[in-house]
C-alpha cells in the first residue's frame, strides 16, 4: 500500500522555522523525484520545491529561494522541507508528491500557519 505521510506543520510567528517531513512507503522511494506543493485559502496550488533522484538536483519557487531547503534521505524513505524566515504569506497546506514517469503519489498534507 502506497503511503505518503506529511508531518511537522504547525503555527509559528513571523521569522520562525519549521521542518516538514514526508515519510513514504509502498514503493521504491529512491527512484522517485519528490515535490513539495502548497495551497493557501483562496489561492492556487504552488510548487514550492522539488528534488530529483540525485540530491543535487533541486528547484525552488522564487518566493522561497534562500529560505527553504528540500532534501531527501533514501535510507529512511523521507523527504524534508526546512523552512526558515517564515512569513505570513507562507501560510498554507503543504503537500508532498512522489513522481516517477506517469506515476504520481500524493500525501494528505500538513498545515502551516504563520502569524505576524
Amino acid at each position: 500500500q502506497v503511503q505518503l505521510v506529511e508531518s511537522g506543520g504547525g503555527s509559528v510567528h513571523s521569522g520562525g522555522s519549521l521542518r516538514l517531513s514526508c515519510a513514504a512507503s509502498g514503493f521504491t522511494f529512491k527512484k522517485y523525484a519528490l515535490q513539495w506543493f502548497r495551497q493557501g485559502v483562496g489561492k492556487e496550488r504552488e510548487l514550492v520545491a522539488a528534488i530529483g533522484t540525485l540530491s543535487s538536483d533541486t528547484i525552488y519557487a522564487d518566493s522561497v529561494k534562500g529560505r527553504f531547503t528540500i532534501f531527501r534521505d533514501d535510507v529512511v524513505n523521507t523527504v524534508y522541507l526546512q523552512m526558515n524566515s517564515l512569513q505570513p504569506e507562507d501560510t498554507a497546506m503543504y503537500y508532498c508528491n512522489a513522481v516517477h514517469g506517469s506515476e504520481i503519489y500524493r500525501g494528505q498534507g500538513t498545515q502551516v500557519s504563520v502569524s505576524s
